[in-house]
């Protein structure tokens, strides 16, 4: 799976959170919560997709290409959302 992203963008999240966008190919889609982002008209389907990377749970924006996926945003998840993602883990 291909990952494109803007250069300077990926400089500046490494920057401010440690994260450059290249990292993402490491993201774990097989156990990952995504959901479509809906909330404004972006002129593209964008997704939000909650899972591990490497030893982290992060949070990721992207919007699918023909052979991939372009990376908007990757942070690490907040305390909430790594908790929304482990309740998904668990067995009921």
């Amino acid at each position: 799976m291909a990952i494109s992203f803007d250069p300077a963008k990926s400089e500046r999240n490494r920057e401010e959170r440690g994260l450059p966008f290249e990292v993402a190919e490491l993201f774990e889609f097989e156990t990952a919560i995504v959901r479509q982002d809906v909330r404004l008209e972006y002129g593209e389907p964008r997704y939000q997709a909650l899972g591990r990377l490497g030893e982290m749970i992060c949070f990721l924006v992207f919007t699918p290409t023909s052979d991939g996926f372009r990376v908007i945003s990757l942070r690490k998840a907040s305390r909430r959302e790594r908790k929304t993602w482990l309740a998904s883990r668990t067995p009921d």
